[in-house]
């Protein structure tokens, strides 16, 4: 009887640690949302676009790289996922000083990815870039 009681205590420890690992990785993943993250392996280190080619107040989309570069005031360039994250589509433009998704009409601001319009509940993932040459580049 004490054997099945260690066993059962066994499998518990290892189920209660194995949810206690699960939940860390998902809050985890969700402390690095807002702010710059480190940017995918494949755009650090990547030129994404030339700098003019970003207007004061707009963005461009890289579709090849999945970002979405922006200036929203002279000088200051970001980069954000372009990968909605409501259902996983692509932003399909910037216009009107807002990032646009075509699938359910979700808006994002130019400065922050922040949700301007839903129906998504989060913004964009924001990348650290710098202006090297007259070019953006992934960092």
């Amino acid at each position: 009887m004490s054997e099945e009681i260690e066993r059962g205590v066994g499998r518990r420890a290892v189920l209660c640690g194995c949810a206690g690992a699960a939940g860390a990785a998902v809050l985890a993943g969700c402390g690095a949302a807002g702010g710059a993250t480190a940017a995918p392996a494949d755009i650090r280190g990547r030129r994404l676009l030339p700098a003019a080619e970003v207007p004061v107040g707009g963005g461009r989309l890289v579709d090849e790289a999945k970002v979405v570069v922006t200036q929203p005031s002279a000088g200051v360039f970001k980069a954000f996922s372009a990968v909605c994250p409501h259902q996983g589509c692509m932003t399909s433009k910037v216009a009107g000083g807002k990032i646009h998704c075509p699938c359910h009409g979700s808006e994002f601001g130019l400065a922050d990815g922040a949700v301007g319009r839903g129906p998504a509940a989060e913004g964009l993932r924001e990348y650290p870039v710098r202006v090297e040459g007259g070019t953006v580049v992934g960092i």
